[in-house]
């Protein structure tokens, strides 16, 4: 089972994860999208959903620095496990907590609202089922997964984090993952799940952040002629002018 689990599964997740995303894109572009019920109520959406989706990026970013980077490195610039530990707990805890609010919010507005959960897909339910489970087991494995059932002390860098990395080199340390205790074992199963269902949820969006955006080129929409006269002509031409042109050689034209 352990080899099933950290072996195998991780590599097939990847493959649905990929594959899905191909195929949603190549089949179904139209369906790519938020499904955004914005029209039918706002106000909790513009609440909860800035907090959600700063809570999570916030909870990835702790997943990254806590899965890549390796204890050793901490070691070395000074900062001891204690230490680690108290800002992994308070930082975690509190990104965590806001995660939990925002979702919170979103579900409530979706159940509340009779136009947007007539709207709501049994697609939709089994999302924020998974979501929810993924982000309630992740809060309990920042809580109480540092302790196994026997007492002893457990520290998720030494198991999780080496299997993790070791993924990347197709040598997956399954005995390292399957020391870690039940909390985060069922934590990454979930999560695993969370990935797999990626491509055919409403969650695909993630991956059509509009970051072209920040390097779009201006939109000039109407410029002013050098005297700042006031005039208005319809203008029958070529359609398009070179960005600056006055608007009187526009009239002239």
């Amino acid at each position: 089972m352990d080899v099933l689990l950290w072996g195998i599964l991780p590599y097939v997740v990847v493959l649905v994860l990929v594959g899905g995303l191909i195929w949603r894109y190549r089949f179904d572009q139209f369906g790519w999208t938020t499904r955004s019920s914005q029209l039918y109520e706002s106000k909790l959406l513009k609440i909860g959903s800035p907090i959600f989706h700063f809570a999570l990026i916030a909870v990835l970013m702790g997943h990254l620095v806590g899965l890549l980077i390796p204890k050793a490195f901490t070691d070395w610039i000074g900062i001891d496990q204690h230490t680690y530990h108290a800002g992994a707990l308070y930082g975690g805890g509190l990104a965590g907590l806001a995660l939990i609010v925002g979702l919170a919010m979103l579900i409530w507005r979706r159940r509340s609202t009779s136009a947007v959960f007539k709207a709501t897909t049994w697609n939709d339910k089994i999302m924020y089922l998974v979501l929810a489970t993924v982000i309630g087991l992740g809060m309990v494995a920042t809580l109480t997964g540092d302790t196994t059932p026997t007492g002893e002390e457990h520290n998720y860098r030494e198991t999780v984090s080496v299997w993790f990395r070791s993924l990347f080199v197709f040598q997956p340390d399954v005995e390292a993952m399957g020391a870690a205790t039940w909390q985060f074992k069922t934590h990454v199963v979930i999560g695993m799940l969370l990935f797999a269902i990626i491509p055919f949820t409403r969650l695909v969006h993630a991956f059509s952040a509009p970051f072209h955006y920040l390097f779009r080129p201006y939109i000039v929409y109407r410029s002013r002629d050098a005297q700042g006269a006031r005039q208005s002509a319809t203008v029958k031409g070529r359609g398009w002018d070179p960005v600056g042109t006055p608007d009187n050689q526009r009239s002239r034209r």
